[in-house]
């Protein structure tokens, strides 16, 4: 029993430091919390956390290990995504290059995204993240072991309730008034290092 307790601890351990450190859906979550709020960043954040939900499920099917055994899969999901973190980066840039009275005005004339749509923005960020996937395949198998159980995998999977903790506290940490006279006054080198992290992870 100590030893299963212990395996779990460790489970948990990787899991956190995985989900915690400075990813694509770490620095989405926070660009959006400290420019739209706290609302659209627990709502980005949400999408998160659905993804992180799915590729646990998928990870305890059996399903994510089959991507790893079809290498086309794998990288078709590579693509997509690093496509996806490329036009972030575009978005990121463009921002930063923007002068602070003409983002002004193409706030004024932008179109308003819908909370499914920044839910979605989120939920596909997750989905097409290659490293989500390899994260809770490597999760799996540090938590199963030959003598693993059902309960075994049903606790690991649990374990998910965890990013809604770490993401949800990225939207509200960055959603905070200092944090947004921080983006305010440092919006475009804060949106510059966004756009070289986003290329960087693609």
């Amino acid at each position: 029993m100590s030893a299963d307790l212990n395996q779990l601890l460790l489970v948990f351990k990787a899991y956190i430091i995985g989900a915690a450190s400075p990813g694509p859906s770490n620095m989405r979550i926070m660009g959006i919390a400290m420019d739209q709020g706290r609302r659209a960043g627990l709502i980005i954040a949400a999408g998160v956390i659905s993804g992180s939900f799915f590729w646990g499920a998928m990870a305890e099917t059996g399903v994510s290990a089959i991507l790893t055994e079809y290498a086309q899969a794998l990288v078709i999901l590579k693509i997509f995504g690093g496509l996806y973190l490329l036009y972030l980066a575009f978005k990121a840039g463009s921002s930063a290059l923007t002068s602070d009275d003409k983002l002004s005005f193409q706030l004024e004339t932008r179109q308003v995204v819908t909370g499914f749509g920044l839910y979605r923005r989120g939920l596909l960020m997750h989905l097409m993240n290659p490293k989500a996937v390899l994260g809770w395949i490597a999760t799996m198998t540090l938590g199963l072991g030959p003598n693993a159980t059902t309960a075994t995998v049903v606790i690991i999977l649990a374990g998910c309730v965890l990013s809604v903790t770490i993401f949800g506290g990225y939207a509200l940490l960055f959603s905070t008034e200092p944090m947004i006279r921080i983006y305010r006054r440092a919006r475009r080198w804060i949106e510059g290092t966004l756009a070289v992290g986003y290329g960087a992870q693609a």
